[in-house]
This record gives C-alpha cells, structure tokens and sequence, in this order.
C-alpha cells in the first residue's frame, strides 16, 4: 500500500536534515507496516515541519494548551472509517522543540525526528496514550516500527549530552 504524503517546510532550520521526505516516506510505512491498520487504497497524510511558535499556536488554538510540543497529530476520520476515508489526516512536528530533546536524550536527530513522525501517523491511525493499556500498545508499535529503520528503542534509559542515565 502506497500513502500518499504532502510535505510543507515552514521552518528553514529543517534544511539541516537531509531527505526529509525519504526519512517521513521511510518512518510511515514501517508505522503502517507494524500496525497492520486496514487503509483505504493510497489515503492522503500531510506534514508540517514548522517551528515552536507556529506548532503553539496550534497547540494553542486547538488544545488549549499555550505553550510547544514535539509533535501534533490531527486525525481526519474516526477509526472506524480508516478503510474508506481518502485523508488520514495532519501531523506538525516542532523543529527546536525535537531538536532540544534529542540533544537533552543523547538521540541522533534524525532517529528522534522518524520517531515523532511514527507517532504521529500512529495517532492519525486510532492509536492514543491516554490509558497505561493504550500507552504499552502504542509505545511496543512505535519499538517495532522504529527497529525496522534501524533506530534503538527510544524509550530504553538514555544518556543525555553532558548527563546521566535515566
């Protein structure tokens, strides 16, 4: 099954980071792949790559939450119509917000990036972290999904920069 992704650069310090499309082309369909989710034949996803004043204001206007994040996932349809909606949905990934992490996580930006890419898709998907159950689930299907592109379990103990382990 093909997706077919839109990629929109708001934040020019996404240049650092090469083949941007290939690591999101790369990153949602290892999270297709391992979740098995049944889709409509070549649904849509966009990604905004923007800054951390633009992800909160969106953070802001529809979350009611004032302040960034890493990643925000807007799902087009329910779970339940996956199968026949022709758009999955929005993800916004951050640029210094995902930067600041992988750098305070001792991660490779770019495997941190394919990770926020992963979970994002996974909430356009039907997948949530708001019970301990859903969390395990989510969280084992990003493990998998990640292993498929080389990258270690992001929630194993890491050492940040200049830290110690967690």
């Amino acid at each position: 099954m093909t997706v077919e992704i839109d990629i929109a650069v708001e934040c020019e310090s996404w240049a650092e980071l090469e083949d941007l499309d290939g690591l999101v082309r790369a990153a949602i369909d290892a999270a297709l792949t391992e979740s098995g989710v049944d889709l409509r034949t070549e649904p849509e996803v966009s990604l905004l790559f923007c800054d951390d004043a633009r992800i909160r204001e969106l953070n802001r206007q529809w979350r009611s939450i004032d302040k960034p994040t890493n990643v925000l996932s807007f799902p087009a349809a329910d779970p339940s119509q996956l199968r026949t909606t022709p758009l999955l949905g929005d993800i916004a990934v951050a640029y210094e917000t995902v930067r600041r992490e992988s750098l305070d996580e001792g991660k490779a930006f770019r495997d941190h990036v394919s990770h926020m890419v992963v979970h994002g898709f996974l909430h356009l998907v039907g997948y949530d972290h708001q019970k301990e159950e859903e969390a395990l689930q989510m969280e084992d299907l990003e493990r998998r999904s990640l292993a498929r592109l080389g990258i270690a379990d992001p929630y194993a103990a890491t050492v940040p920069v200049g830290g110690e382990q967690r």
